[in-house]
């Protein structure tokens, strides 16, 4: 006998229910915690309660920290994502930034390679020294 045959759609929709509760749950679990080592001005012991409290007291230490510190957490999500923006931007610029040096280095290299004629790569040379 399959186990399949077992089930009725409404059993179905139900197991389908409390697994997508408990996606949602360990979601939480997730951004509680990651916001937890998020947070600099909180000690370590501080730290160390909320986790006790979200292992053995799971559901009441979530409801009373997200009631808590949602603004917080908020606000320390924004923070992390505009230095992470910051900090992407600046590597774009380092990278893309490039010397008059290596330009001419590449227009002698694409010149060697017959890719660019001589007129060509003196007038590309005039255009970047000037």
């Amino acid at each position: 006998m399959s186990i399949l045959a077992d089930i009725s759609f409404g059993e179905l929709l139900l197991l389908t229910f409390e697994i997508f509760l408990f996606v949602i749950w360990i979601w939480i679990l997730f951004t509680i915690i990651t916001d937890l080592f998020r947070d600099h001005e909180l000690s370590g012991w501080w730290k160390a309660v909320w986790v006790f409290f979200l292992i053995f007291i799971p559901v009441i230490t979530a409801l009373v920290y997200l009631i808590a510190r949602g603004n917080g957490m908020r606000d320390r999500t924004i923070k992390a994502q505009a230095d992470a923006k910051r900090h992407f931007d600046e590597y774009v610029r380092e990278q893309a930034v490039t010397s008059p040096a290596d330009e001419l280095h590449k227009l002698n290299e694409l010149r060697e390679k017959g890719a660019l004629s001589q007129a060509e790569f003196d007038q590309a040379k005039a255009k970047l020294l000037t």
